[in-house]
């Protein structure tokens, strides 16, 4: 496979630990703003911690996106070096990370509505009282401007189009049957 379709791999897998790597370098101004909102309005912060709310870097929201990254730079030199396993990997892979993607996003365009049901859900009171837009708003406003929804557009826009566009390039490099 060409250089191309290897820096695609590679800014997909880039794309992947955008999102990490900024939660580490700012998640704990905005875990401290959501819990000063709490505060503000009257909740204890430990809700957060209770219902597994973070805004910095840790467990599956680090682990995940840094495997994926790392699947697709081995799939990168896989192919780059013209090995078998790195079309055939690739063929498994590049769906998986392209509809996986689909309710990454998807949690992003509803995470106020998702936080809101969970807390109904709940049966907690001072949870039900939780001003949810605000909670959300001030823990996005700790992070710095090009973050939201600059920075995590962009990684959508790469991450969807990177991999229709591998997909494109495997399909067009297998050999034709006569």
């Amino acid at each position: 496979m060409t250089g191309t379709a290897a820096a695609l791999y590679l800014l997909i897998a880039m794309a992947f630990v955008s999102i990490p790597t900024v939660r580490a370098r700012y998640g704990a101004r905005a875990q401290a703003a959501a819990e000063a909102e709490l505060d503000r309005q009257g909740v204890p912060t430990t809700v957060l911690a209770e219902n597994k709310l973070r805004f910095d870097a840790g467990g599956h929201e680090t682990a995940v996106p840094v495997g994926v990254a790392l699947t697709l730079a081995v799939l990168a030199a896989l192919n780059l070096t013209g090995n078998a396993w790195g079309e055939t990997l690739s063929w498994i892979v590049l769906p998986v990370v392209l509809l996986g993607n689909v309710p990454v996003l998807h949690s992003r365009l509803t995470a106020v509505r998702t936080v809101q049901a969970h807390f109904a859900k709940s049966g907690d009171a001072s949870l039900q009282r939780i001003d949810v837009v605000a909670l959300l708003d001030a823990a996005e406003k700790a992070f710095p401007s090009w973050v939201l929804p600059g920075l995590q557009n962009v990684r959508h826009a790469v991450v969807m189009a990177g991999s229709s566009a591998l997909l494109v390039l495997l399909a067009l490099a297998r050999p034709r049957e006569s």
